[in-house]
């Protein structure tokens, strides 16, 4: 298998060597051993530090799109009203989602070069009246990121559970579940958290427990279990020992750089990259940078060059990066600098690639 000494794809990103070790180590039985549950514990209470919240967050074995599946169908009926926010490839999934479910679904929907409009979202959701609004924080697409206090408000004014998926942000730019009125937030772990895509993680308010007890919906995806099972210590599976250990590798390494001091360095790196971009005259998608998020940066592929061409081309210099998805297919390709990406060495080494690429 092809590898490449300049990794820049926005996810699974580089896992770091001290992550790849805890791979190598045999553990016991995750839902057996007293020692599993400790780190259990332990990696729940970091990730309320990084998430700047009191909710209880949950740790389950599975890939990000776990976390989405388990936590619509953990809350919702058939019948139920779902306002999908959505500006981008994966706002617009998610009403999807909730109607294959047998959601009754209406999309507020916004160009994917744009944030949603908060005022057109409140008048959908006071006339609608939804049991859950749901929105996206970064659109890996096309590399946006969505202002999310006011929508919490909104869903507070109108009743609903505010469901966020902040898989491509949480880590890498701040986020405040508690103080923007999330109810179910959800995460993976092969975006900032610099992991293999082994863990999905929701963060779940005691509305959002009153809701998945209604619902009582049962499945490998199910929050149900989470509520009391590790506590209990009783899991509805064999879970990842080797994945939650490295998850406190992460962790630590976070939160001993200081968050702020994490938050800085995604943003200067990502201001980095735009800036080589701008010189090389390749033009940035979105065009207003105040949107555009820390973690990845979306670009309109170089003039002359087709997204088939390009890649090979980069690939032949060491470096892979990735397209796009939906509209976006062939115009677009992104550059991941979040988690052990955001580092300024090693973009500028990307940025040296296309320069030279592109002449």
């Amino acid at each position: 298998m092809q590898t490449y000494a300049i990794p820049l794809v926005p996810g699974p990103v580089s896992v770091p060597q001290a992550v790849r070790y805890v791979y190598q180590i045999d553990f016991g039985s995750a839902d057996l051993e007293e020692e599993f549950f400790q780190l259990y514990v332990d990696c729940e209470a970091k990730l309320q530090r990084m998430l700047a919240t009191g909710n209880d967050v949950t740790i389950q074995s599975g890939e990000g799109m776990l976390a989405l599946w388990g936590a619509l169908k953990s809350v919702l009926r058939p019948g139920d009203r779902v306002l999908a926010v959505a500006n981008g490839v994966f706002g617009y999934g998610i009403g999807e989602m909730a109607q294959s479910i047998g959601a009754e679904v209406e999309i507020v929907g916004f160009g994917y070069a744009d944030v949603p409009d908060p005022q057109q979202v409140r008048e959908a959701a006071r006339r609608f009246r939804p049991s859950l609004i749901t929105a996206v924080h970064c659109e890996t697409p096309s590399g946006t990121l969505t202002p999310l206090a006011e929508l919490g408000a909104i869903s507070r004014e109108v009743d609903a559970l505010f469901y966020v998926d902040f898989v491509a942000s949480g880590g890498g730019v701040p986020v405040l579940v508690d103080g923007w009125q999330i109810d179910l937030g959800l995460l993976g772990s092969q975006k900032v958290l610099s992991l293999p895509p082994d863990l999905s993680m929701v963060s779940v308010s005691a509305q959002a427990w009153d809701r998945v007890q209604q619902v009582n919906y049962v499945g490998y995806d199910a929050l149900a279990p989470w509520r009391t099972g590790p506590e209990d210590r009783y899991l509805p599976y064999t879970h990842n020992w080797a994945a939650m250990k490295g998850l406190q590798v992460m962790l630590d390494s976070l939160l001993s750089e200081g968050l702020e001091n994490v938050y800085r360095r995604h943003e200067e790196v990502a201001a980095f990259c735009r800036q080589r971009l701008n010189e090389m005259s390749i033009v940035l998608w979105p065009a207003r940078e105040e949107i555009a998020s820390p973690t990845v940066t979306a670009a309109n592929l170089p003039a002359g060059w087709d997204w088939p061409r390009f890649d090979a081309a980069l690939r032949a210099h060491g470096m892979v990066v990735g397209g796009s998805y939906g509209p976006l297919v062939g115009k677009v390709f992104r550059v991941g600098h979040m988690g052990s990406q955001a580092n300024a060495d090693l973009v500028a080494h990307g940025m040296n690639v296309i320069e030279r690429v592109i002449g």
